[in-house]
């Protein structure tokens, strides 16, 4: 399905104006459910009623309203569009800053932005600046009536607008932190390094994937073609429980384990790739290993005849053999 534009305006570089439209950059890969009557199938609808007429209210008839706890102040949809910042369609870059001066907590939902022109020049000069100077640059600008902040970054080709977070939207951390910090140990640190280097590697996304839809996805298909007589318990088993869950109670010793178990599946998958890699020299080696032994017996005999043969033909080497026949 090709991508929608859902806002287009232009970003402000100092006097340079840039056109641009924006398109969601991720979308929602959940299956979508709704809710039911459980006696008969029926879908529930939600309808929106007004508490002082019980009348059904269309959503054209729909306002916003604030209540201070004495009163209730209606805002039209008039109201609303006449804030000077809902009617701007600028993106004002006001600051460039290191990528690292950004708190990823701040960071929310990511547009991509394409060149709304003709001639995307001035597209093209910005993106190259963002990548050649290695930094962000910290835009204002206007959505679905909310003033937003947020950073323009690079990705491939393509200028991405990411909003951020207001910083007194941003939670005290401090408000969670513990009164007193536990001592830990050197032997513990140290330990506690080696299984992070055990589990250590390059960031693939498409490694992995949402298990959840995917069992929802199967139990879906499954009640397709056994209606009301799935087992669940057959077709997903009775559940795993996972090792290590509750308290720990020795930290060292779950380090140990940690890191055993660690070691343990790598040499595994190792021996499993080894196996898979040369699966016709192994099965004639088992075949052979029981039944070689005593023919093996036999040969060695007829292997030193062969050796004093070779021998007798060479003198000195017939005196070398018979030295040796006297040391031993």
């Amino acid at each position: 399905m090709p991508m929608r534009a859902i806002w287009t305006g232009s970003i402000a570089f100092g006097l340079v104006n840039v056109p641009v439209k924006a398109y969601g950059a991720t979308e929602d890969h959940d299956i979508d459910l709704h809710q039911v009557h459980d006696k008969d199938g029926g879908r529930i609808r939600y309808e929106r009623r007004c508490e002082v007429c019980g009348e059904k209210v269309a959503y054209k008839d729909l306002d916003k309203a604030f209540e201070d706890g004495e009163r209730t102040i209606v805002l039209t949809d008039e109201d609303m569009d006449a804030l000077p910042a809902e009617k701007s369609r600028e993106i004002e870059v006001v600051q460039f800053v290191p990528a690292d001066q950004i708190d990823p907590l701040m960071l929310e939902k990511s547009y991509f932005l394409e060149a709304d022109s003709k001639s995307p020049k001035a597209y093209e000069l910005l993106r190259r600046t963002l990548e050649d100077t290695e930094q962000l640059a910290v835009v204002r600008f206007a959505l679905r009536q909310k003033t937003r902040l947020g950073v323009l970054r690079v990705r491939s080709t393509v200028i991405v607008l990411q909003a951020v977070m207001w910083a007194d939207e941003l939670r005290d951390a401090q408000q969670v932190a513990p009164e007193k910090a536990p001592k830990i140990s050197a032997q513990e640190l140290k330990m506690s390094a080696t299984l992070v280097q055990q589990y250590s590697g390059d960031f693939t996304p498409q490694d992995f994937e949402d298990d959840y839809q995917v069992q929802l996805q199967a139990l879906i298909e499954a009640k397709i073609e056994q209606g009301e007589d799935l087992d669940t318990e057959a077709t997903f088993g009775a559940g795993e429980s996972e090792e290590g869950s509750g308290d720990v109670i020795d930290l060292m010793e779950a380090l140990k384990r940690s890191i055993g178990g660690r070691k343990a599946k790598s040499s595994s998958r190792a021996g499993q790739s080894g196996e898979s890699a040369r699966p016709a020299e192994k099965k004639p080696l088992a075949k052979k290993e029981t039944g070689a032994k005593k023919p093996a017996a036999k040969k060695k005999p007829a292997a030193k005849k062969k050796t004093a043969k070779k021998a007798s033909s060479s003198p000195s080497k017939k005196k070398a053999s018979g030295s040796g026949t006297k040391s031993a």
